[in-house]
């Protein structure tokens, strides 16, 4: 057994790495999308304004997609450091998505963002138009098979485990692409990065119109953000309705914890607005419900029911069992490879090989585990219930603030009297640090709440990392904090200096 120590502070290393990354990537999502279509009326126009805009909000994406590609290199690093046995049992299926997204994504990517930046006076319009459209398709194209890859550590479809190997192989490469899972959560968050970008657009221009500086430039990004923002905002709650409908369908315990239901009730459920969960007595506490909401999002229908977590955890029991019948005919198969018997017995139960994996927790070998510690595996199967019931909340309380504050901007866009609802561009300022606010409490709903499995059902967390020391977590963990809080601040300083700058300013430096 890995010690518990070690596998916690992999989980917080990663954690921490893969939110200080997940600082950037959205802006770059949304940035190189907005700056190719304002370079697209450029072109169309030959107006000058439009081409200041698509170099300034450039500048400010260039700086952006450098501190992204610095923070997320070191994240797959980790996967062959710190989760060595996860590399080892998985490494052909997400080794493979990985691989992809760089040979694919990235380089594209990295690509023709220097013909972005260098290629101004040495490319046609059209030909710098398609070099700043292959920076947006890229960065998406990036975000779409990291995604995949994450959807399927939700949802393991399209491999198998062999006996003979031990690992995961992959079986079919179409049902990982088309994983349910993965085409709702691609959608969900490219398009909350396109709201982060909306917003960032729409809060540096509400600034300067507050300044009375850089008017023409800050109206027209403005007019663009709004409706773009509109649209990724009614997008992202419409897919993230999608997203839910999905967890119910096979990860129905981060369902149930997040709506802290401890009981199955009748179909169709209600969703709880408010309420403080209690652990102790699984029971929450001051609900405040919706009739029939949740029902409809989860199922789609008026008459299924959305078990409880009472409920899952009896049927994690179960299957905690039947794996045990899995562990010991693989055990008798890897000690005699024809015993036909042993196989037929894995091939029948193999689906649930993982729960029984969960008692090398509490008892290993795991054939040894008596009733308390598989009941005790049963109940680990639990998330923490009471953060992902509120991280749930705020996300989505941003979300519907998202629509309404986009809703208002595109009306004030038609009627061109942004200077006349002065409170309105404080508010857009002060709603900067609002998306990826929403955007870490989603990324934590989702990886907090597969818990405590590293790919569901399949492979537990704390079978999935490194025999390593904690002392030398401990050492990286502090470096890593220590560089992206760095990275972090000098992002900061830049993008402020820049803006303070004004498109002028910051141009003729570059």
């Amino acid at each position: 057994m890995i010690d518990p120590t070690v596998v916690l502070l992999s989980r917080l290393q990663f954690g921490l790495t893969a939110m200080y990354h997940f600082l950037f990537v959205p802006l770059t999502l949304g940035l190189s999308l907005l700056i190719a279509i304002m370079e697209s009326v450029y072109v169309m126009t030959n107006r000058p304004i439009w081409k200041q805009m698509t170099k300034f909000w450039g500048l400010l994406f260039g700086i952006n997609f450098a501190m992204g590609v610095a923070t997320g290199i070191t994240l797959e690093f980790q996967f062959g450091t710190n989760w060595a046995y996860y590399s080892h049992y998985v490494g052909d299926i997400f080794g493979s998505l990985l691989a992809i997204e760089g040979l694919m994504a990235f380089f594209l990517e990295a690509t023709f963002i220097g013909l972005f930046f260098f290629g101004w006076n040495k490319l046609s319009k059209i030909g710098h138009l398609t070099a700043t459209w292959m920076v947006a398709i890229g960065s998406n194209f990036s975000a779409l098979w990291i995604l995949i890859a994450n959807a399927w550590m939700q949802n393991p479809v399209g491999a198998a485990f062999n006996p003979y190997t031990m690992r995961m192989e992959l079986t079919s490469f179409y049902e990982i692409f088309f994983n349910p899972v993965a085409q709702s959560k691609v959608v969900h968050t490219v398009s909350a990065g396109y709201v982060t970008g909306a917003i960032f657009v729409f809060g540096v221009s509400a600034f300067y119109l507050l300044r009375g500086r850089h008017l023409e430039l800050a109206k027209r990004s403005m007019t663009v953000a709004a409706s773009f923002g509109l649209a990724a905002a009614l997008s992202v709650v419409v897919l993230g309705d999608e997203s839910g409908y999905t967890a119910s369908q096979n990860q129905k315990m981060k369902v149930a914890a997040i709506e802290a239901m401890w009981e199955t009730e009748p179909a169709p459920a209600g969703f709880v607005v408010f309420g403080i969960p209690d652990i102790d007595h699984h029971k929450t506490h001051y609900e405040v419900k919706v009739p029939w909401v949740l029902g409809l999002i989860a199922t789609r229908s008026l008459d299924q029911e959305i078990p409880g977590i009472q409920d899952l955890v009896k049927i994690a029991e179960q299957r905690i069992r039947t794996g045990l019948l899995a562990y010991k005919a693989l055990k008798d198969l890897r000690s005699d490879l024809h015993n036909q018997s042993a196989r037929q017995v894995f091939q029948e139960h193999s689906k649930d090989l993982g729960y029984a994996l969960l008692l090398k927790r509490y008892h290993d070998p795991v054939l040894g585990a008596n009733d308390e510690q598989i009941k005790m595996a049963a109940n680990s199967t639990i998330p923490n219930v009471p953060w992902l019931f509120w991280s749930f909340r705020l996300m989505v309380g941003f979300g519907l603030f998202f629509i309404g504050f986009f809703a208002f901007a595109f009306y004030l866009s038609a009627r061109r009297r942004f200077e006349k609802h002065r409170w309105f561009l404080r508010l857009a300022i002060i709603s900067l640090p609002f998306p990826w606010i929403a955007a870490e409490l989603g990324w934590f709903v989702a990886e907090h709440g597969r818990q405590p499995w590293a790919i569901e059902g399949v492979l537990p967390t704390f079978c999935a990392a490194s025999a390593v020391n904690a002392s030398s977590v401990w050492f990286t963990l502090i470096g890593f904090v220590v560089f992206y809080t760095t990275l972090a601040i000098v992002d900061v300083f830049l993008m402020v200096k820049y803006i303070k700058l004004g498109p002028d300013g910051a141009l003729k430096t570059h």
